[in-house]
């Protein structure tokens, strides 16, 4: 009996002619525009694949970072997210993300100096900056601001030199925290406060949006070693919305600032960089520890949701989640414990436990507890999303530079199935009947 070898392969069999086609497989996926070999005639396109969100489609080949979302595995470039947080420092995982390896004491030293040397900002972009209204929102400020950069280095434009990448990188992340805290202390109305090349990373920003008349501001070093952590763990997250945009904008070649401007702009959005400040939101509407049992009973009815709970990718505990449930209680410590945390705790601990949750994989995730912190140290509401771009940068950065130099990829461009009119001859307006259900069904206003 002869035993046939298995193939790395996808037999296809097209039912409508039956026709048979034979798909390589390579690192678990298929190259989809094999499917368009799939035709019917000649003339025919040939097969799509239907994904909105894409929800099964990889866009890229990285070597950034590794999401196992079922055994709740997070690693940058091969080092375990718990090991960073526990031993690296922001400036030395954002080393290791842009270069791929983590760098010796002088790399080091030179990568810091690098970064530090460009935090300040150009003069205009203050004039810039106060042509926002008093009540702006500061990640609509990071936004524009972020954009503008573009227009004030040129020389970013020159994506295919590496030399002008390397200086874009350094800028980037040097002067996102001056940004981040400019757009605060506009909405607050409060000076700007230069950068302080003394201070750590964490703790200069957190001067830059703390400090009032004394001459050195003195970070509580609980605090900026927390926001430093939390940093780390939001510098990366795979092929997310916002790392999606950047790859997309990025795309047609346009300079890194437009990029990140574009991923800025996607982390704006509630369902993503905003899931924070919607968890501190559903715990002051809960108020107190003896309504968390009501609340529960009306997310099962489906009345509401549990936010902070679930991911689009874990499917297990989030690995960043059980991190910052410790530095949650470190922060306490420092600024006294937040009565909220009581209410997240009961949260937990029901969510674990019941049934309802656990069936669906309902698991704490990255937004749960980091809110609490933030609000402990000092952050209103509106400046979460700031803070999550502020350890997005280097992520977002590597996944530009990586897709700068992949030599498969192209401008992006995704198909649709079009299921519109089939083609209409134009009608002049004294024939067109006029069609009263449309205006009320589409609230059309007449004029």
């Amino acid at each position: 009996m002869t035993v046939t070898a298995p193939r790395n392969s996808l037999t296809i069999v097209d039912n409508r002619t039956g026709k048979s086609y034979e798909v390589p497989i390579e690192y678990g996926s298929i190259n989809t525009m094999e499917l368009r070999k799939a035709k019917v005639s000649e003339e025919d396109f040939g097969l799509l694949g239907y994904d909105p969100g894409y929800l099964n489609t990889a866009s890229c080949k990285s070597r950034i970072t590794y999401i196992d979302g079922d055994k709740g595995i997070l690693r940058y470039r091969g080092y375990p997210i718990e090991q960073l947080a526990e031993k690296s420092t922001f400036l030395e995982t954002a080393y290791l993300l842009i270069k791929g390896e983590l760098p010796d004491k002088e790399r080091l030293a030179v990568w810091t100096y690098n970064i530090r040397h460009n935090t300040m900002t150009h003069a205009n972009m203050t004039k810039f900056m106060d042509g926002f209204r008093y009540d702006a929102h500061p990640m609509g400020i990071l936004v524009g601001t972020i954009g503008a950069l573009s227009t004030f280095y040129p020389d970013a434009k020159d994506i295919s030199n590496e030399e002008s990448r390397k200086l874009q990188v350094r800028r980037m992340i040097g002067k996102i925290p001056t940004l981040a805290a400019m757009s605060f202390r506009h909405s607050m109305g409060f000076p700007y406060v230069l950068p302080d090349d003394d201070l750590s990373y964490s703790g200069n920003f957190l001067s830059m949006m703390f400090k009032m008349t004394e001459l050195h501001y003195k970070p509580n070093p609980v605090l900026e070693k927390a926001l430093d952590v939390l940093f780390i763990l939001h510098a990366d997250h795979e092929q997310n919305c916002s790392a999606s945009a950047v790859r997309a904008v990025g795309s047609s070649g346009v300079d890194p600032f437009s990029a990140i401007a574009a991923g800025c702009a996607a982390l704006y959005g509630p369902l993503h960089g905003g899931a924070n400040e919607a968890v501190i939101q559903m715990l002051i509407k809960i108020g107190s520890l003896d309504k968390v049992p009501e609340f529960i009973k009306s997310v099962k009815a489906g009345e509401g949701r549990l936010m902070g709970f679930g991911h689009r990718v874990y499917k297990n505990y989030d690995p960043r989640a059980k991190i910052i449930k410790d530095i949650a209680f470190q922060v306490f410590e420092e600024t006294g414990r937040n009565p909220m945390l009581d209410i997240a705790l009961e949260l937990e601990r029901i969510a674990l436990e019941d049934d309802y949750f656990v069936s669906r994989k309902l698991y704490p995730n990255v937004d749960f507890y980091s809110g609490l912190i933030y609000q402990a140290m000092g952050f209103p509401l509106d400046m979460f999303p700031v803070l999550f771009a502020i350890g997005r940068v280097p992520g977002w950065l590597s996944q530009w530079i990586e897709q700068v130099k992949d030599g498969e990829q192209k401008i992006s461009r995704p198909r649709q199935i079009y299921l519109g009119q089939e083609k209409r001859d134009y009608i002049p307006m004294e024939q067109r009947p006029k069609n009263r259900l449309d205006e009320e069904k589409f609230g059309i206003c007449r004029l």
